[in-house]
Formats: structure tokens, sequence, C-alpha cells
């Protein structure tokens, strides 16, 4: 392209990861919650940060489960973002449709019992977060 070994990797590279974060960002759209239910996710997001690290710390939940939720934990409290913090609205909302995600995916594979034995909140929260992850349908 340029000629130059090093500005052709520094371009490639720069393409391949614009690519990848456009692929992440499809990708949230898709497991995105229902229209209307991502404000009740942020006001949420304590108490399901609670929940995330209980069922991380469970040792009777499978192993790959407690591996995504420190992964998710990770995620969360690393300043770096799919969509930093600092856009409004937005920059919070692609953290709660990770959490989403991989609370749909610790549903299938430990239960809904497993995730209501550890909700720190009130019953109203944990309907509200099934209905946010879909979970009613799923469990």
């Amino acid at each position: 392209m340029t000629g130059s070994l090093g500005w052709d990797l520094l371009i490639g590279l720069g393409a391949a990861l614009l690519l990848a974060w456009i692929a992440l960002i499809i990708v949230l759209v898709i497991v995105r919650p229902r229209r209307g239910l991502l404000p009740e996710a942020l006001r949420l997001l304590p108490d399901v940060l609670r929940l995330v690290r209980r069922l991380a710390a469970d040792k009777t939940l499978p192993r790959g489960v407690r591996i995504r939720l420190g992964l998710l934990l990770v995620y969360l409290a690393s300043p770096i973002d799919l969509v930093p913090d600092f856009i409004p609205v937005l920059g919070y909302a692609d953290d709660a449709i990770v959490v989403t995600a991989v609370l749909r995916g610790v549903v299938r594979r430990a239960g809904l019992a497993a995730v209501r034995a550890h909700w720190p909140g009130t019953d109203d929260g944990f309907a509200a977060v099934v209905r946010l992850a879909g979970l009613d349908r799923r469990s």
C-alpha cells in the first residue's frame, strides 16, 4: 500500500481493530434488551454487580460460568469499553447489554434458581432483571 512495511502494518492493524469494534457493536445491538428497559437496567446496575460477584464466587456453579462472570467483572472494571462511558446514555448502555448477554448464558448453564438464590435486591428488582434479560422465556 504505502511501500513501508511499518506503515502498512499499522494501517492494517488499525483497520482490523476498527472492523472488530464494529462487529462487537453489531452483536451488542442484536442482543440488546427490549425497548424501554434500558433505563431500568441502568438503575439495577449496583444490584446486578453484586449478583455477578456472588455468582462468580459460587463454587457449585460450573467452572465455565464462573470464568465468564469473572471476565465480565474485569470488563466492567476496565476503563477500556466498547463505547466509552463519558458518552451520555450509550456509554453505560454497552455495559448493560454485555451484562444481559452474560446473564442469559448463566441461566442457560446454571438455571434461574441459581441466579435467584444470589440476588441481593428486592423481589421487584429481580422481576425487572428477569424481564430485562428475557430470562422468563428461557428458564
